[in-house]
């Protein structure tokens, strides 16, 4: 595992960015599942009252969580990481589960909302990990171009 190439930070931020976009499309939806039968059968905005914003937001940000979290633990990778040709591994190097992915998926929270200084840390650590890949004992690796 030593010996696979690492990603640049620069290829982990347009895998992102792929990924923000199909996101983009993915809360949309889950959105418009909500919020068209929520108004039509209360007559009110959801976002008019308190609890049904609060819950509105933790169901977007479950969506999102579900997002990363299946695609990481089906396949190590999203779209996104599948188009810049990087995957999610174990430190092992196998495929990592659910509560991994998960752990992940929360530590890059940690990571990304300081001006993603997380992700900045792997420019100076040996093995070229971010924070959410250290304290979630995964790492992100090159893949072979597809022939």
């Amino acid at each position: 595992m030593s010996q696979a190439q690492k990603p640049s930070v620069l290829r982990r931020l347009g895998a992102l960015l792929y990924d923000l976009v199909l996101l983009l499309g993915v809360l949309m939806l889950a959105n418009a599942i909500i919020v068209i039968p929520y108004e039509v059968i209360t007559g009110h905005p959801v976002y008019e009252s308190f609890l049904p914003l609060t819950l509105m937001r933790l169901y977007l940000f479950a969506v999102i969580a579900g997002f990363f979290v299946y695609f990481w633990s089906h396949g190590g990778q999203t779209l996104g990481m599948r188009a810049w040709r990087i995957r999610v591994v174990g430190k092992d190097g196998g495929a990592i589960g659910t509560g991994t992915a998960l752990k992940r998926f929360l530590w890059s929270i940690v990571s990304f909302v300081p001006a993603g200084l997380g992700l900045w840390l792997s420019l100076f650590n040996r093995e070229g990990l971010a924070l959410h890949d250290s304290r979630s004992s995964t790492r992100v690796v090159m893949t072979q171009k597809a022939a």
